[in-house]
């Protein structure tokens, strides 16, 4: 009778316990960016015949831009409504972190709350998600309450379109990738030895020479013999269209920074004005190729003229971007050349520059006080911080840890963005036949699994220098906007995951399910490709 009894008292406590296992192992929406919490409650809200959409009108623009976007999203007509909308848009004030929302579905109505911009943004991406693609029957959400915020306050994404140019109509789709993923960044890379991506008012030059190759690389870099599509390739956006672009991802609550690559990476403006080299005697070319490092001189010299282009430039381009940060390069500058010209060791031994990593550094100083002139900041890839720059530049580390703890202990903020694994230039598989890439192995899951907050770090308590993450797409081998799809999707998502969710959530076969099923699906939607195969390559790979 005993054993009875106690095989019905387990029976009845494993009744009661199975459904809270499940609630809690299998919820009803699926979200990428996984969110901090969801809370169910019984009932469904069911779709209305017409839906509405209303709230505060300091979010005008983002009312419209969800009306807009949910109208085409579900294939049916959205009106604004401000009476009561089905979808109503709430500012709400004291919300303890920056980028939050609130957002509650009942029966009738949905409601996001945020106090700030970029928090309505980030609830109008989850409602988004909560809503069918045009074709799907679902005609219903479950009843809930989310409460989410992101976990870094710096969440980018990198795009060249140096090497290879995109139209405007790419660019804003990109912007339109990151706004979907929570991201807050759009690092936007202009300039580098292959062209000038950006039009000049100052010096048009860089628009009618340096903009333009007269041959581009066919094949991998490594090939011997190197071949070259003899055709002259290049262009540029004028600032009509990065005010476009600029005012294009201001609704959608993305930041661009823009990249004047300096002092190396600079092959495109000594072809356009050989007085700012080290050998102004020579006939310079905009680079057809790919790795100029320690190959071909790509420098800038230390001359009053250099300087004076470089105060014109970036207050040009801090005229221009709103961002309080741009993007002065700073990396792979070869010093051999420096060390090669005369006029260079005279003007170090001038200035009493002891060598050429403080001559870097000195040109990273002048340029940080030309945009101090204008209100902005610097942020630079860690190469920077081999002189003594001021600690007020953010140093954006596509190493290792070892380097983001290097630049913690000297006093930096940091950006983690390293090659491995956030260079989306590498290859998502080791398929001899996969689609060309530089070299590498970062798979879906090693993007996934990765830590922006290295533990040396922490161990040292220098976990609040780091600011985010970034994932970088160089674009060598990306000739067109399918391959650039294809090379950032699925890692994209995988990314604004790791920089969203709290640590102790993340599950990557969690994230594998909700990928496919509301992320995919939304590639589809977008008309964009993706590497279908990352379920078979894995971290595990030889």
């Amino acid at each position: 009778m005993k054993s009875l009894r106690f095989l019905l008292t387990l029976l009845c406590f494993i009744a009661i316990a199975i459904p809270a296992v499940l609630v809690g192992q299998e919820p009803t929406v699926s979200i990428v960016p996984q969110p901090v919490r969801i809370q169910y409650k019984s009932g469904y809200f069911t779709f209305p015949q017409k839906i509405t959409v209303g709230g505060d009108q300091r979010y005008a623009a983002q009312l419209q831009y969800l009306q807009q976007t949910l109208a085409s999203q579900i294939g049916s007509e959205i009106a604004l409504n401000q009476s009561s909308p089905t979808i109503e848009i709430i500012h709400q004030t004291g919300m303890p972190h920056a980028e939050q929302y609130e957002l509650t579905v009942t029966d009738k109505r949905i409601i996001v709350a945020a106090s700030d911009l970029r928090g309505v943004v980030n609830g109008i991406q989850t409602v988004l998600q909560l809503f069918p693609l045009s074709g799907q029957s679902i005609r219903t959400i479950p009843q809930l309450q989310i409460s989410d915020y992101p976990r870094f306050s710096y969440r980018g994404m990198h795009l060249d379109v140096v090497r290879h140019m995109f139209p405007l109509s790419y660019i804003k789709k990109y912007i339109e990738y990151l706004s979907f993923h929570k991201f807050n960044t759009f690092h936007w890379h202009l300039t580098d030895d292959q062209g000038w991506r950006i039009e000049m008012l100052s010096y048009p030059k860089l628009n009618s020479i340096g903009s333009w190759r007269d041959s581009t690389l066919i094949g991998h870099f490594r090939d011997t013999p190197a071949r070259y599509e003899y055709q002259r390739y290049g262009g540029y956006y004028t600032r009509e269209e990065v005010k476009e672009v600029l005012a294009f991802a201001a609704v959608r609550g993305i930041t661009v920074i823009p990249e004047i690559d300096i002092p190396g990476h600079s092959r495109a403006t000594i072809t356009a004005y050989p007085e700012l080299s080290t050998e102004p005697q020579n006939a310079w070319g905009v680079a057809a190729t790919w790795g100029m490092y320690n190959r071909q001189n790509n420098v800038l010299a230390p001359s009053d003229a250099s300087f004076q282009f470089l105060r014109t430039v970036f207050h040009e381009i801090a005229d221009l971007f709103p961002s309080t940060y741009i993007h002065l390069g700073g990396d792979e500058c070869s010093k051999m050349w420096w060390k090669k010209s005369e006029s260079t060791q005279a003007f170090m031994k001038a200035k009493g520059i002891k060598d050429e990593v403080a001559l870097q550094t000195y040109f990273v100083d002048q340029v940080a006080g030309y945009l101090k002139e204008k209100g902005k900041k610097v942020i630079g890839w860690h190469e920077i911080m081999e002189g003594k720059p001021d600690t007020s530049t953010i140093v954006m580390n596509w190493a290792n840890d070892e380097k983001a703890l290097e630049a913690a202990q000297k006093g930096f903020k940091i950006i983690m963005t390293p090659g491995k694994p956030y260079y989306f230039d590498h290859y998502q598989s080791k398929d001899p036949a996969d689609s060309l890439a530089i070299h590498g192995y970062n798979p879906l899951e090693a993007v996934y699994r990765y830590e922006p907050l290295p533990e040396k770090l922490i161990q040292k308590g220098f976990e609040k220098q780091v600011l985010g993450g970034q994932a970088n797409v160089w674009t060598e081998y990306m000739g067109s906007p399918t391959k650039v799809d294809y090379m950032i999707f699925p890692r994209m998502s995988a990314v604004s995951e790791s920089l969203w969710t709290p640590a102790g959530q993340k599950n990557y076969p969690d994230f594998l399910l909700r990928l496919e099923k509301t992320v995919i699906p939304r590639y589809r939607y977008w008309n964009s490709s993706w590497f279908t195969q990352y379920r078979t390559w894995t971290m595990k790979q030889p």
